[in-house]
């Protein structure tokens, strides 16, 4: 079984979480004000899709540009 480290936030860990809270934003909105929000959830599992094959992410970009370090970057420094 493989669990993540949780004792620092790191690029990768945020990601998950903000691809979480957008999904269950578009859900929840979809659900109770219009069924279009859940064109959010679609949005978020294409972008995954395209990660998974092409290696690309917007939000990675943002996020290191930000200052967030990877968690390879975070283990580099630790040596």
């Amino acid at each position: 079984m493989y669990l993540a480290k949780t004792d620092v936030w790191y690029l990768e860990r945020i990601i998950w979480l903000i691809a979480g809270v957008v999904v269950l934003t578009g859900v929840i909105l979809g659900f109770f004000v219009h069924r279009y929000w859940l064109v959010l959830p679609l949005l978020v599992g294409v972008n995954l899709l395209i990660f998974a094959f092409t290696g690309f992410c917007p939000m990675a970009i943002f996020l290191h540009k930000m200052g967030v370090k990877s968690i390879t970057e975070l283990s580099c420094e630790q040596k």
